[in-house]
């Protein structure tokens, strides 16, 4: 049986927490900054949790997280 790959794509992306929740940077932040608002952009900073739809498919890609 070969070994099992990671998704270059996905370790880029995504971190396993120890509890099993899956973190990813905020989408929507990189450009055309200019017509979004500050509160918006504000809203935008830091990491968010990926939804629970998908946790199932990033672990995929992820088999040795």
């Amino acid at each position: 049986m070969p070994k099992m790959k990671t998704k270059s794509s996905a370790k880029k992306r995504f971190r396993v927490r120890p509890g099993g929740t899956v973190k990813c940077g905020q989408a929507f932040k990189r450009h055309i900054l200019t017509k979004k608002t500050t509160k918006n952009k504000r809203q935008l900073r830091g990491t968010v949790n990926v939804h629970a739809h998908d946790v199932v498919s990033v672990k995929r890609m992820l088999p040795h997280a």
